[in-house]
């Protein structure tokens, strides 16, 4: 290639760092409108959406210096940001994750990222957006890892419902098991209840919904509601059977377990069917033990629902 034509191109990849870096506003001391840096955000991100990294890990996909980041994270910790967890398999490490207080934290941050994002694409035509998406994409795929390399991170986020998800938990509940399961419109009704009910009387102190999204798409779902002051119910378990195999389910129950033990409950329950096999595996694999059954006709089947409990 003609050095001439490798400088041009160079140049206008510079011009789009310029444009880009200035259009996100990353270039303001406090992102989103906050006292946090871009790179403390971005640390931010990747513990709300990793399952409990080392810092070993964080600092080597993030490209940070292990210093710069110990003591980024000393900061974290002694806002009651973060926690460590040494690790079973290596003394050495310790797994880091989010408390209640840095999620707390973190959700005005990550809505503020999405709003922004939205506001930017939100003025162009839909084909316009897609072409701007189209060529994102574009960018990642040649500049990012070989497609053969391991993936260092889960290919989905979790979050906090925004308006209309509520109602996708309703649909896709209703839609999935009658598909797979033959359940009537009864079981629907049923989790409309049990949205409405979350939504009315909702405690953010004890009670918390996480939405999994995967490319933009919503892919599962799970609630965490408080039953009584010590026990708390693990309710609408949901994984659609694309995002399947990826660990996305455990992911959403360790979720459920670990928020739950943060707001101090003693016990953690949750009602299921005993013919939902892959649940009961997942439940079983995090400590939950059927305490309780009964056959009764539900949904418009004869069933056997079972009660398990978690002693946190």
């Amino acid at each position: 290639m003609a050095h001439g034509v490798l400088e041009r191109r160079v140049e206008a990849a510079r011009r789009f760092n310029r444009f880009y870096t200035r259009r996100i506003g990353v270039l303001h001391d406090g992102v989103y409108d906050s006292s946090f840096s871009l790179t403390q955000v971005r640390v931010l991100y990747e513990l709300a959406h990793r399952d409990r990294p080392t810092a070993t890990a964080l600092g080597r996909d993030l490209g940070l210096d292990a210093g710069y980041l110990s003591r980024l994270l000393r900061g974290f910790e002694k806002r009651g940001l973060v926690t460590r967890t040494r690790s079973p398999r290596d003394g050495r490490q310790s797994h880091l994750a989010l408390t209640a207080h840095g999620r707390k934290v973190f959700a005005p941050l990550n809505a503020r990222s999405h709003d922004d994002v939205a506001a930017m694409l939100g003025g162009l035509s839909p084909a316009a957006q897609a072409r701007a998406t189209e060529a994102m994409q574009t960018i990642e795929q040649l500049l990012g890892d070989p497609p053969a390399a391991p993936a260092v991170r889960a290919s989905y986020v979790l979050r906090e419902p925004r308006p209309g998800d509520l109602g996708w938990v309703v649909h896709r509940h209703g839609a999935v098991y009658a598909l797979e399961y033959g359940y009537d419109q009864t079981f629907e009704a049923l989790v409309a209840e049990i949205v409405a009910h979350f939504v009315r009387s909702y405690d953010p102190k004890r009670e918390r919904c996480w939405i999994a999204e995967q490319n933009g798409e919503i892919v599962g779902c799970v609630f965490l509601v408080k039953q009584s002051r010590t026990v708390a119910k693990l309710r609408l378990l949901l994984v659609e059977p694309q995002a399947r195999g990826a660990g996305l389910g455990s992911r959403l129950v360790a979720e459920c377990v670990q928020f739950a033990r943060e707001a101090g409950y003693r016990t953690l329950t949750l009602w299921t069917q005993s013919e939902l096999l892959a649940a009961r595996r997942l439940y079983a694999a995090a400590g939950f033990r059927v305490v309780r059954k009964d056959r009764n006709r539900s949904f418009g089947k004869a069933l056997v629902s079972e009660t398990w409990e978690l002693k946190l």
